[in-house]
């Protein structure tokens, strides 16, 4: 299970989970996280009823210029994740971007969400983005509590759901946490990879 640190940041994970963000590589496993959301998880991640057919392709636009997403393992198996997408722009820098989250309901109330928020606002806090909105239903409390629970890095003024990040630069400490995560993740989503596609030969 989850335990949370002091530096959300850097939580302690007991072995077996890992949060890394997810690559091109990642997207059949992010793709088939999406698809083993239950039926109210689903609705309340997009916002309505979604199929099959839209969460391929939803999958697959995750991973451009536009975009974030980190992922929550479980023995190698993403049982969440934590999205940062551009609004109104091709490429994610400056201007505003939007939060989105999705765990699959046997692994929620471990902090996950949490450890996400952190990384997202911390990745947009490198990129210069200003306003964070908050990509959830108006009955999911639990989402935007969560949001208002990084009142140190975020404040609301009239959208609930919407945050202003404070007046910070990037530290040089911020940008190297993200880069060493970032190459971090990138080496385990090879590893992952090849590992997948030894079990499909050994199959």
């Amino acid at each position: 299970m989850l335990k949370q640190s002091k530096n959300l940041d850097f939580p302690f994970l007991v072995p077996g989970e890992t949060i890394r963000r997810l690559w091109p590589l990642d997207v059949q496993s992010f793709r088939d996280h999406l698809q083993r959301l239950d039926r109210d998880s689903r609705y309340d991640r997009f916002g309505g009823f979604v199929s099959e057919g839209f969460i391929e392709s939803y999958a697959k636009s995750c991973f451009g210029i536009d975009s974030i997403t980190y992922g929550y393992f479980v023995d190698g198996i993403i049982r969440g994740a934590g999205e940062l997408r551009g609004v109104g722009a091709a490429i994610l820098q400056q201007g505003s971007a939007e939060c989105a989250f999705s765990v699959e309901k046997d692994w929620r109330g471990r902090g996950i969400g949490t450890q996400f928020m952190a990384r997202l606002v911390r990745a947009a806090r490198n990129r210069n983005i200003d306003s964070l909105r908050l990509s959830c239903l108006s009955h999911n409390q639990a989402m935007i509590g969560l949001a208002k629970g990084f009142s140190a890095e975020l404040s609301f003024e009239t959208e609930e759901t919407t945050g202003k990040l404070l007046a910070r630069t990037p530290s040089s400490s911020s940008i190297l946490n993200e880069l060493v995560d970032n190459s971090l993740g990138l080496a385990s989503a090879l590893i992952d990879y090849q590992k997948r596609a030894l079990l499909k030969l050994a199959a």
